[in-house]
């Protein structure tokens, strides 16, 4: 049965998955039947499905000038394939066509889950890089480190031009046999492994605990198991605390977005009762408002949430929720500023399209696109030091070298001083 996905996906998430073999609650909805395709003389309104047979005969004109006048031989379906490509892609820079590998991406990227060996790549000074191997996966178990290198995937070289042929190699049928050849610093030759493909759960959400009861919980993007990922890490920070915590910081600096009903699931998890995110459109289905339900996971516990110029779409969703209810501080930078949501619609041939179906409006009711949100603690650029070309820059976050954590945590403390000060006040 065909479903299509309400995302809130931020420009780029598709290749930042396609960089890792491992960007909504996933809404899934049934699609109707495409409609036929008709030609008519009638003019173009809302209520006309059918393509006017003037428009459709200037397609057909440029299809046969191109077929037969272009210097190099092109196939129909290549043409078609462009034809539609150049018309979704010039609505907006978030709607797309979909080929069947950047389908799979997005799937991938919205269930969290894929069959493979579990590494996370990335091009790093022209080689291709091992990021980390995901926790309890067959590469994990083997021995791959952060920081190899990988020259070849069953005997066929690495190409950085063709990064997707060496992630589609890796990915396979769960059961199946891959050998991946590494370079590892300090050894002089190659070593090979022989793995044994899986099913690979690719988490959005890592946590640690800090100084004086305080928790810190990354976010990296927001997948379908994105809301039971925070919740699991704010009980595993409680018990290692030993009692309920004093204050976190949520970081979703860098997070591009992902599926709509995650973001919801995030600042439900936060917020006692109100309006989360209420969106518009022209189809029923994409006029909506999301609502929080009672339970605050913190007790009230004070928050702060760290945000960047890469936060976005859902990002944003939780920032502005958060911001507008009063529950969190935020810190950081402007975010990026996308306050559309996209529909993913399956195709009858393995393809699909991205389309913007939807405007949302955070819960005062404003509209955040090609705007953004701007933090209550704004960061200067000129504390925050550059990072190392070729260094991805999220590798620092929540370490002790991280300027804007130092800055959400001296927040968070002028917000625990002031309501000890406030309880003990006359």
């Amino acid at each position: 049965m065909p479903f299509r996905f309400a995302l809130v996906l931020g420009v780029g998430v598709i290749m930042g998955f396609g960089l890792s073999v491992g960007r909504t609650v996933q809404a899934q909805r049934e699609i109707d039947p495409p409609p036929a395709l008709a030609m008519n003389d009638k003019s173009e309104n809302d209520g006309d499905k059918t393509v006017p047979w003037q428009d459709a005969r200037l397609l057909a004109e440029v299809l046969e000038h191109v077929r037969k006048e272009y210097v190099e031989k092109i196939s129909d379906q290549e043409l078609i394939e462009a034809a539609i490509r150049g018309m979704i892609s010039d609505l907006d820079p978030h709607s797309a066509f979909l080929d069947p590998q950047e389908f799979d991406e997005i799937r991938i990227s919205t269930t969290g889950e894929y069959s493979g060996v579990g590494i996370e790549v990335a091009l790093e000074n022209g080689v291709v890089k091992v990021v980390n191997p995901i926790e309890g996966t067959p590469a994990q178990k083997a021995g791959v480190l952060p920081g190899d290198t990988i020259l070849a995937v069953d005997g066929v070289p690495v190409s950085i031009e063709n990064l997707n042929d060496t992630i589609d190699r890796m990915r396979g049928k769960a059961g199946t046999a891959v050998k991946i050849s590494i370079a590892r610093v300090d050894v002089k030759d190659p070593l090979e492994f022989t793995l044994s493909r899986a099913a690979v759960q690719v988490h959005s959400v890592r946590d640690q605990m800090l100084d004086g009861g305080v928790g810190y919980v990354r976010i990296s993007h927001f997948s379908e198991t994105t809301t039971l990922d925070l919740e699991r890490s704010l009980a595993s920070l409680k018990k290692k605390n030993g009692a309920p915590l004093t204050g976190l910081v949520l970081d979703l600096r860098n997070n591009p977005g992902g599926v709509l009903e995650a973001a919801v699931g995030v600042s439900d998890v936060f917020l006692e009762d109100g309006v989360i995110v209420t969106a518009n459109g022209r189809a029923a289905d994409a006029r909506f408002e999301m609502d929080a339900r009672p339970g605050d996971a913190l007790d009230g516990a004070p928050m702060v949430v760290l945000v960047n110029g890469s936060s976005a779409s859902a990002s944003e969703i939780v920032a502005g929720a958060l911001q507008d209810h009063h529950r969190a501080t935020l810190v950081g930078h402007q975010t990026y500023g996308k306050g559309s949501v996209q529909t993913v619609l399956p195709l009858s041939d393995g393809h699909a399209i991205k389309l913007t179906t939807s405007k949302y409006f955070t819960p005062s009711g404003a509209s955040i696109h090609e705007k953004g949100i701007k933090p209550d603690v704004v960061v200067n650029e000129k504390d925050v030091p550059k990072p190392k070309e070729g260094v991805d820059v999220t590798e620092s976050y929540g370490s002790k070298d991280d300027v804007e954590l130092q800055l959400a945590l001296s927040t968070l403390q002028q917000k625990t001083s002031g309501a000890i000060r406030q309880s003990r006040a006359p």
